[in-house]
């Protein structure tokens, strides 16, 4: 799909500047590519239809660029935005300016058609695994998108790269084996349960089997000494008190008896 949008070389730089055409109604952008790069003043409403259109960032764009010293008109891609997080309106635009007999790399939606896919019907999950392909191909043979039936998977079955269709002058750069769409079988609630179950249950038990061991080995160790081990323990202690607190009385008699 090509759009036409009417830019402006703007003269002035930085947030200041930024900040004025903006309360104009305008907003900074950006020409790169072809050895050259333009600081310009765009209209945000014609940028946001084509932001909008189901083309998105694979629209061709004839760029018609007032007040450039050369090439006042050119074919672009809108490469990146920026927009305000709280409102939403654009703030900035970067195009990339592309020649038409040239290559270029960019990467296509994937569009998944049919109908209802067979194991879908039968229960399974519908997996969107690529949301877009990397493609190689000149500016003309460009498409919107990349169209991909899923009408006729089964649970456990899916598209990979290598089964798309060819498109006439367009290379495909991913890994033919990456799977693009596919259909997995559900979880059933018992088995998610056990999952959740089982992970709860790993990460607890040995916590509890230590403390049940140590409680185990204290109880075990504990009622023999009862009877009999408690006893000496006890009298152990207060030998030690006794002979502790003689020893200084003693040594105080030998004092005495030296002087």
């Amino acid at each position: 799909m090509k759009f036409d949008l009417t830019v402006a070389v703007r003269e002035q730089a930085g947030k200041g500047a930024a900040r004025s055409m903006r309360r104009a109604g305008k907003i900074p952008a950006v020409l790169y590519g072809q050895d050259e790069c333009l600081s310009l003043i765009a209209n945000p409403d014609d940028l946001v239809k084509i932001l909008k259109s189901h083309a998105g960032s694979t629209a061709l764009i004839s760029l018609t660029v007032s007040g450039a010293k050369s090439k006042p008109s050119r074919t672009a891609l809108l490469r990146d935005y920026q927009v305000d997080p709280v409102t939403g309106a654009l703030l900035h635009a970067d195009l990339f300016e592309i020649s038409m007999s040239k290559p270029i790399r960019v990467k296509v939606p994937v569009k998944v058609i049919g109908s209802i896919p067979a194991g879908v019907k039968e229960g399974g999950v519908l997996h969107h695994n690529m949301r877009d392909i990397h493609v190689e191909c000149l500016p003309a043979a460009l498409p919107d998108h990349i169209e991909v039936d899923a009408s006729a998977l089964t649970i456990g079955s899916g598209i990979h790269v290598k089964e798309i269709g060819a498109r006439d002058g367009v290379r495909f750069l991913d890994e033919p084996d990456q799977m693009v769409v596919s259909v997995a079988a559900p979880m059933s609630d018992a088995k998610l349960e056990a999952l959740l179950t089982s992970g709860a249950g790993a990460a607890g038990e040995p916590e509890v089997l230590a403390k049940g061991k140590e409680a185990g080995a204290e109880g075990a160790g504990a009622e023999p000494a009862k009877a009999g081990a408690a006893a000496p323990a006890a009298d152990a202690k207060g030998g030690d008190k006794k002979d502790a607190a003689a020893a200084p009385k003693a040594e105080k008699k030998e004092a005495e008896k030296k002087k």
